[in-house]
């Protein structure tokens, strides 16, 4: 199905964006509409639904943390303006989009402006919302909002503020939105609070922004920030303070990873043991200076993760997420089937021949009608026919209908494909059970599925020409 109007000119201003910024992310670009074509042949994906809408081309940059954790602080003093709003209870319990703006006055929209274009990571994000919590979705103003703000160090990347992660009226939708900026993160810094060294009753916060992603394979773009560490030096030992932190992490799972220590220098009550404060502010500028380097990195950063996305989406629709689990289900539909039919025409023909045995006479006026081709016999014959084949089609529709029910929805598939869908299709009452391979995952499907899945080391290497040259 061809994409709509909107959905045309969307990807047409994404293309002259890659065009323009970054020329070396068109070819993943197109790499992308072919697996696109693809899925939706395979009815994997929706109509209107894309590999790309999963991709953020804006490199994106997530603040994570419990409430008075000091994000939006650090926001402020990263770009030079008072931005966020501060203070020590909630006070924005919305997940806030920043990206440049060209106006000198920022400007604070809806969440609809985000929701509604795919160049920014939560587009669509409505869908899924309403997914976890029916009704919340045309809802989404309560839960996202977009910045602008003319500040230099925001050309060409996109950051993302979070409401306070501990205590949430609305958890669900929250988490959701929280897992999907994850995955779409470059660097995902997550703030804790010096000034409540609690981590025991933070075992929610602490399993879900640690113990859930040092498994993942892109664990290196977390990045835990102590943050308000200043109030530690009124402490005996501030050090016991860090050691407290630091075994509540590792409680959680986290052997390794960077864990560093800041402070707003501005907003920070002055240290009286100038030894000490000096001490504080070299730490802290270090780690600053870390930070602000791997916010800086995030756009060469983003080039390799787009190609390396490519890679996985390509591996997702032909593996045991797309094309494998499909087979496996149209596999068992069919076992199921055949398993029933057997169960129910072989008594049937058990019934029959007996039928013919006890009443001999019957039986064979009966057959020898049905060869003779008379009208009696062509119409039994007919109706013989008629009951076998209710009985499969019946049968096929019911199994059908059974095994799509234990399918979870797209929303919760890898890179949103749809196999409930896929499946659907795959076992309307045309399509014959003797078909072994799903509808459209024929040879050219497969052959560019493969040629894109071959293509990841040479565009590395194109990117190498431009970002590292390892020949000198």
């Amino acid at each position: 199905m061809s994409p709509s109007p909107s959905s045309a000119d969307q990807a047409t201003s994404l293309e002259a964006h890659l065009a323009r910024e970054n020329p070396l992310l068109l070819e993943p670009l197109a790499e992308f509409r072919r697996l696109d074509k693809i899925a939706a042949r395979m009815h994997l994906l929706a109509g209107d639904a894309s590999f790309t809408r999963r991709v953020p081309w804006w490199p994106v940059i997530s603040l994570l943390g419990t409430f008075s954790a000091g994000k939006s602080s650090f926001i402020n003093g990263y770009l030079g303006t008072d931005l966020q709003r501060t203070g020590n209870q909630a006070v924005d319990d919305r997940f806030t989009v920043i990206c440049y703006g060209e106006d000198a006055e920022p400007r604070t929209l809806p969440g609809t402006a985000v929701d509604a274009d795919l160049r920014f990571p939560f587009y669509r994000i409505s869908g899924e919302i309403e997914d976890v919590a029916a009704g919340e979705g045309r809802r989404i103003n309560n839960y996202l909002q977009l910045k602008t703000c003319h500040a230099e160090r925001l050309r060409g990347k996109i950051l993302l503020d979070s409401p306070g992660f501990d205590a949430d009226s609305q958890r669900s939708a929250t988490l959701q939105i929280t897992d999907r900026i994850i995955d779409l993160s470059d660097l995902v810094l997550v703030f804790f609070d010096a000034r409540h060294p609690e981590p025991g009753a933070m075992r929610d916060t602490l399993r879900h922004l640690v113990s859930d992603t040092i498994g993942r394979d892109d664990a290196a773009k977390f990045v835990f920030v102590l943050n308000q560490i200043d109030t530690t030096a009124r402490e005996d030992n501030p050090e016991d303070v860090v050691a407290a932190w630091q075994r509540a992490l590792a409680s959680s799972g986290l052997t390794a990873g960077r864990f560093l220590r800041i402070y707003d220098e501005a907003s920070a009550p002055p240290i009286a043991d100038e030894a000490l404060a000096a001490r504080f502010k070299a730490k802290k500028d270090a780690d600053m200076d870390e930070l602000h380097r791997r916010m800086t990195g995030v756009e060469v950063d983003r080039a390799y993760r787009v190609v390396e996305m490519m890679t996985t989406a390509a591996a997702t629709l032909a593996g045991n997420d797309g094309v494998a689990r499909l087979k496996a289900l149209l596999g068992r539909w069919r076992r199921h089937v055949g398993l029933i039919d057997i169960a129910v025409l072989v008594p049937m023909a058990v019934l029959v021949i007996a039928l013919g045995i006890v009443y001999r006479d019957v039986a064979g006026g009966l057959l020898s009608a049905i060869v003779n081709l008379s009208p009696g016999g062509m119409a039994l014959l007919a109706v013989a026919v008629a009951v076998i084949a209710g009985v499969h089609f019946v049968t096929r529709t019911l199994v059908a209908q059974r095994l799509a029910a234990r399918i979870a929805p797209a929303s919760q598939q890898v890179f949103g494909l749809d196999i409930r869908r896929a499946f659907a299709r795959n076992t309307r009452w045309w399509r014959s059970i003797f078909v072994l391979q799903p509808k459209g995952w024929g040879w050219l499907a497969r052959r560019r599925v493969t040629r894109i899945r071959g293509k990841h080391e040479a565009m590395v290497r194109r990117l190498n020409d431009r970002f590292a040259r390892p020949s000198g």
